[in-house]
């Protein structure tokens, strides 16, 4: 089992954000305005989410300017499903000539309606046609699901899905968000022993929004502790409280995570940086 108990490096971790592409040109600005407050902390990256079958592409696209052109390394999501190597080849040269290196490669969803999943099922296979056509140029990131991936009945596959990623030249791993830290240090037990060894960094989703958060919980097969979750809705309408009470079980979540040694932390924003700031201010950044 991964030591839970070794004090924490006096060397802060890296950390990065996630944001996702704003709809509207005030939605964009006010964007600008997060990525230079969170910048403070000076994150490793920020990573820019995409829409169901690129949906969001030309989006995202934009986000990723507007970061790099703060001055600060963007690493664009990139979902295969839906999509063809010609129509992927066409993005990453977009991406070149941007001078992005880093990408976070993943399956992704089809978009409503959409009947054909394309030329890529996988992910892997989207990782294994970068490596071929693109060489090692790119830093490759990955998604991993310490509760195991909501649409995997198997522990054991989904297990198999990730070592094949890696094993198709990812170079490292943001999970999804979780609230149970053994279940990451046991899901990064399990695929060291699988003879995975890339950097597998955990997601951390600062509580904005309780209904919202749980919401998403529940979608995706995320355990949120019942007296966490009593505690929250007792709060009701506290806003005060859920907040206060969300930063700390946040806090200790993170402080957990490094004492053990998580190799970062990955920040799901929903851009915003004030709960990110302050359990960043919380960990001694």
């Amino acid at each position: 089992m991964t030591d839970t108990s070794s004090s924490p490096s006096s060397r802060p971790v890296p950390i990065s954000f996630e944001f996702f592409p704003p709809n509207t040109p005030v939605g964009s600005d006010k964007l600008k305005t997060v990525v230079k407050e969170l910048a403070a902390v000076q994150p490793e990256f920020f990573s820019v989410t995409y829409g169901a079958g690129g949906s969001t592409r030309e989006k995202t696209l934009a986000t990723v300017r507007d970061i790099a052109a703060l001055g600060h390394e963007a690493a664009p999501h990139l979902s295969c499903v839906g999509s063809t190597r010609a129509g992927i080849a066409e993005i990453l040269q977009t991406y070149r000539e941007q001078g992005i290196r880093r990408l976070v490669a993943l399956r992704g969803d089809l978009p409503s309606g959409t009947a054909t999943a394309g030329e890529f099922r996988y992910a892997s296979e989207l990782i294994s046609f970068i490596r071929e056509t693109q060489g090692n140029d790119w830093h490759i990131e990955v998604a991993a699901y310490p509760e195991y991936h909501p649409q995997q009945r198997y522990a054991k596959r989904d297990l198999q899905f990730f070592a094949d990623k890696v094993r198709a030249g990812a170079n490292s791993a943001i999970t999804q968000f979780f609230f149970n830290p053994d279940a990451y240090f046991h899901f990064v037990d399990e695929v060291r022993a699988m003879g995975v060894d890339v950097p597998i960094v955990p997601g951390i989703m600062p509580i904005h929004n309780y209904a919202r958060i749980a919401q998403f919980a529940a979608r995706d097969g995320i355990e949120i502790p019942r007296w966490a979750a009593l505690k929250m809705e007792g709060f009701l309408d506290d806003a005060a409280s859920i907040r206060a009470f969300g930063l700390d079980i946040v806090t200790r979540l993170c402080e957990r995570l490094i004492a053990g040694g998580a190799p970062g932390i990955h920040f799901y924003t929903l851009n915003q940086s004030p709960l990110t700031l302050e359990i960043c201010r919380r960990l001694g950044r």
